[in-house]
């Protein structure tokens, strides 16, 4: 009985640890913005884009308090911010002078769906996906984009 005791004991202490270990990984996480055109006659542009540099948020971020929200100022330059190195991979857009083009839409999945089994095969796992639409909506709507974010995480 004791040793059963003993080995229940030792049991749950090694299953702790471990799972004490496995909450304390690193985790690195990566964003891929595909931005596809929604505007009528094939005049817009689509794009994937995957950054290849990374930033420090906070080189660009101002804490403001009721006290001091006037006395101190975010001095970064928009220039500062910007990225220089990124991937930029062409998509066609959604419509052309005849209208929405399906096989566009097709030819876009397949080029998305390549990128997705290259960051898998790299060791990324695909966490999170938005989208949102953004249309003018007005007279003519001739303005629109679908934008998708592809948020993964690999364990480093």
């Amino acid at each position: 009985m004791k040793k059963i005791l003993l080995g229940a004991v030792l049991a749950v202490i090694s299953f702790t640890s471990f799972s004490f270990l496995n909450s304390s990984q690193q985790v690195e996480y990566k964003v891929v913005t595909v931005v596809e055109s929604i505007v009528p006659n094939g005049l817009g542009r689509s794009r994937m884009i995957s950054s290849t540099e990374s930033k420090d948020y906070k080189e660009y971020t101002t804490l403001r308090t009721e006290e001091k929200s006037k006395d101190k100022k975010n001095k970064s330059k928009r220039d500062e911010i910007r990225v220089k190195d990124y991937e930029e991979t062409k998509l066609l857009n959604f419509y052309n002078i005849g209208g929405i083009r399906f096989q566009n839409i097709a030819a876009n999945d397949a080029i998305m769906t390549s990128k997705v089994n290259t960051m898998v095969s790299e060791g990324w796992e695909l966490a999170f996906i938005n989208t949102g639409v953004e249309s003018e909506g007005g007279k003519g709507d001739g303005k629109g984009i679908f934008v998708t974010r592809y948020t993964f995480k690999r364990h480093l």
